[in-house]
This record gives structure tokens, sequence and C-alpha cells, in this order.
């Protein structure tokens, strides 16, 4: 397999730590980006080509940081893998305007400018993925609480669709996966009950394996990756 230059958000915990892990082992360059880098500097002795940037991508400021970086170190980015998200558990009527844009903001704007700041350094053959939800596929089982952090997760699935036929000319590939309930860190802060059937890191091995050769069957798609209700 060959080196590919990987950019992988919300990289701290759970999901993106994993990820981060996985393609570092296998030999690509990783750049982890997260506002807590504590657990991914950890990991830079065992894995040399593992790079990491500590910033709010919510900001204008923290995005141009990643630029700044792919720009002066990369030149390109192979695959982009948008895994960073925000959960909201709260009954709807209590759910103000303030946590909607707080939840949005990281599940679908932070997601549309990041991509637009790499723009430049996205090639033929670059893939960018989106972590989704089961929640955000319309017609899939609903759960009450979740009416900000779902409704952000069919947000950007439709992103991707977009975005798929904007860069289609140019060879570069979006994709969305909607992912059932995984055992992470955050999903037992939202439902500290719920015991879900997989883990982190075997989501991550199937997402790691989407990321690199996903582009040659999909484009603008979504892939339901759940088995189990939620």
């Amino acid at each position: 397999m060959s080196q590919k230059k990987i950019l992988v958000t919300g990289a701290s915990r759970g999901i993106g730590l994993e990820l981060i892990k996985q393609f570092s082992d296998a030999g690509h360059q990783v750049l982890a980006l997260s506002r807590n880098t504590e657990r991914i500097d950890a990991l830079k002795s065992k894995f040399k080509q593992l790079s990491a940037i500590q910033t709010e991508i919510t900001t204008a400021k923290g995005i141009e940081a990643v630029a700044d970086f792919v720009g002066k170190k990369w030149g390109l980015v192979d695959v982009v893998i948008h895994n960073a998200g925000a959960l909201l558990h709260k009954p709807f009527k209590e759910t103000t305007v303030e946590d909607f844009i707080k939840i949005y903001q990281v599940n679908v704007f932070a997601v549309a400018e990041l991509t637009r700041k790499l723009d430049a350094f996205l090639a033929k053959g670059s893939h960018v993925v989106a972590i989704s939800s089961m929640g955000g596929i319309q017609g899939s089982m609903k759960f009450a609480g979740l009416s900000a952090y779902s409704s952000s997760k069919g947000a950007v699935i439709t992103l991707m669709e977009l975005l798929a036929e904007e860069y289609k000319d140019r060879g570069i590939s979006f994709n969305a996966l909607a992912l059932g309930a995984v055992q992470t860190e955050m999903l037992k802060e939202a439902f500290p009950d719920y015991e879900a059937p997989v883990t982190a890191a075997d989501m991550a091995q199937y997402i790691m394996e989407f990321g690199l050769n996903g582009n040659k069957l999909f484009n603008g798609k979504v892939l339901q990756v759940s088995n189990s209700t939620p």
C-alpha cells in the first residue's frame, strides 16, 4: 500500500484516536486535529509520521492553522476524515437557538469551512469522508432529545452529496458514513446506561479502509454502517 497523507479531525479520543493509531500503524502520514492533543502527543514516540495541531476548527484562526500546515509541510491531502462531532441530549422544548448553533458549528459549519480551506490541496483521487449518524438518515428510527444532533448529521450528509457534484470534474470524491451506536466516551456522556455493540477500534478499522478505498466505488453517497438500532 502506498503511503498517503491523512487528515483526521476530533482525534483525541474515541473513533478519532483509534483512526490515527491505525492509519499511523499502517505507515501513512497523519495530521491529527483536536482541541486537546495530550493523548495524541503521547503517540508520537511510537509513530514518527504522526503530526498534531491543537486547534479549534470552529474558528477561522483554527482552520487557518490547518491550511498553513498542509501548505507548508504536505502540499496535498489524500484523505480527509471529518470525524469531530458534538452531541447534545436535551428535550427539544429546552433546546435553544444557541444550542443548535453550537452543535451545527462543529457538525456542519466546520466541515464546510475546513473543506473549503483545503480546496487547493485536494487533487484527483482525494477522498473526503464525513462521519454522520444513523440519526441523520431520513426514515430511520429517531430518538427523543437529539433534535440538534440528528438534524445536523442529516445536513452534513446532504453537504457531501452537493460537494460530490461540485468536485466531480476534478476527480475528488465526497462520501458520508452514517454510523450506528459505537462505544465511545461521547456516547457514554450522553447515554450513561447504554452499551453499544461496536467498539471504537472496530469502527475505526472500517472507516480507515473506506477512507483509503471507498472512493473507487462511491461518490456522493451515504453508507449506513450499523448492526443495530440505534
